[in-house]
């Protein structure tokens, strides 16, 4: 198979994909936005943790694979350039830029994976607290 047969065939695989993943958000036809409405979104603590632990393995997995050709590429660029090939600044800057949306990359999973960690710990202390709290109220009106 050529080059641009294979090439065709991925385009046409990756149009198939998107058009089949397309989601419209909106609301049913049926009603409008607003209070009253039965499907209240809900989300749980493992399904908090679920989303913060897929952060942190794109994380360390991206993490691991993202720079391991950094210090070739810089070898390569510095030889180049000083051979007076205009390939070799714009190989740095191809990596300058890549090297910077990694790290935006990796910034944003570790906040996703922190954040979500501590929503789920916040909650379960408030959840202690709202017990604890209807259990003394509870108690105190058999004293009453």
């Amino acid at each position: 198979m050529s080059f641009d047969e294979m090439w065709g065939q991925a385009r046409s695989n990756a149009l198939a994909r998107q058009r089949s993943s397309m989601q419209l958000n909106q609301l049913p036809g049926s009603g409008g936005g607003g209070a009253g409405g039965g499907d209240d979104y809900t989300v749980t603590s493992p399904d908090l943790k679920a989303v913060g632990n897929e952060a942190q393995e794109l994380y360390h997995a991206f993490e691991k694979d993202a720079f391991h050709a950094g210090a070739n590429t810089g070898t390569a660029s510095t030889s180049l350039t000083e051979d007076n090939f205009a390939t070799g600044s714009a190989l740095w800057s191809a990596w300058d830029t890549w090297r910077s949306q990694a790290e935006a990359l990796l910034s944003a999973c570790a906040h996703i994976h922190n954040h979500l960690e501590d929503t789920v710990s916040t909650h379960a202390k408030h959840e202690e607290i709202l017990v604890t709290n209807l259990s003394v109220e509870k108690i105190n009106k058999h004293f009453k």
